[in-house]
């Protein structure tokens, strides 16, 4: 409570000063009880901005490195990503991982808003990518609300590989609410967790105007640190969808409203 009580105070004025976030689909957030935020990741800016343009408190998972780092640097991204309620996970799984969505449960049993980012990883190129099943298993053991959400321009104001960001103007689009509680006590079949991360991750892809790539996003970066080629290409034709859902004619980025 400290830490994000100093956010609010401290730090929330000159993140929004810097970046001037602008929302889209406020009206979707629901005012009491459980919700899950399912976001894109596209910068570490993504934890710092969404937590400023919602009302109540959100609680993320976060990559334990996070809060590991050494210097003036780690100790501030450490602070920072207290302040904004990040759960560390190990993400070579196992126990950990496992530790982590269960303290994510408990957050959305007593009524809160979790927040996680399904592709498990930051884009390495901006587009979207396939969504691991952990937020079906919260979604369906929790009956939470899922929230789509599209952090926008937050990889052009932090790319990955810079260490500080640049003052930008950001977007949050927040897309239509989303209730799986029709597959209770189905959290440990795995069709079903496909098909419910596919439907999330289609939400997500409506609310950004990504272009959706049916690969794991830490599986193209493992390509790309071992000089691999990634096999995949630079645009398509006919736009895949997670699932093979619909993809909208005319998906686009969303824009600043006037």
């Amino acid at each position: 409570m400290f830490y994000w009580l100093m956010k609010r105070i401290l730090a929330g004025p000159l993140l929004r000063l810097a970046f001037r976030p602008w929302v889209i689909g406020a009206e979707n957030v629901p005012e009491s009880g459980p919700v899950i935020m399912a976001s894109n990741h596209l910068s570490v800016l993504d934890s710092f901005i969404l937590p400023l343009v919602l009302k109540r408190k959100i609680v993320f998972i976060g990559k334990a490195e996070y809060f590991s780092g050494r210097g003036v640097g780690g100790r501030i991204t450490a602070g920072f990503m207290k302040g904004v309620g990040t759960i560390p996970v190990d993400r070579t799984g196992g126990r950990a991982s496992e530790a982590a969505l269960h303290t994510g449960l408990r957050y959305l049993q007593s009524g809160g808003i979790f927040g996680i980012y399904p592709e498990g990883t930051r884009s390495p190129d901006g587009r979207l990518y396939r969504g691991k099943t952990g937020v079906a298993r919260l979604a369906i053991e929790s009956g939470a609300t899922v929230v789509p959400v599209a952090m926008i321009g937050t990889n052009k104001a932090q790319p990955i590989g810079k260490r500080l960001p640049r003052p930008t103007r950001i977007g949050i689009a927040f897309g239509e609410p989303l209730n799986f509680t029709e597959y209770r006590g189905a959290h440990e079949d795995r069709f079903v967790l496909r098909k419910v991360t596919d439907e999330i991750m289609h939400g997500i892809m409506l609310a950004s105007g990504q272009e959706y790539v049916d690969s794991y996003a830490a599986t193209v970066k493992a390509r790309l640190a071992a000089g691999k080629p990634l096999d995949l290409p630079e645009s398509v034709d006919e736009p895949s969808s997670p699932g093979g859902l619909p993809v909208p004619a005319g998906l686009s980025v969303p824009v600043r409203p006037k």
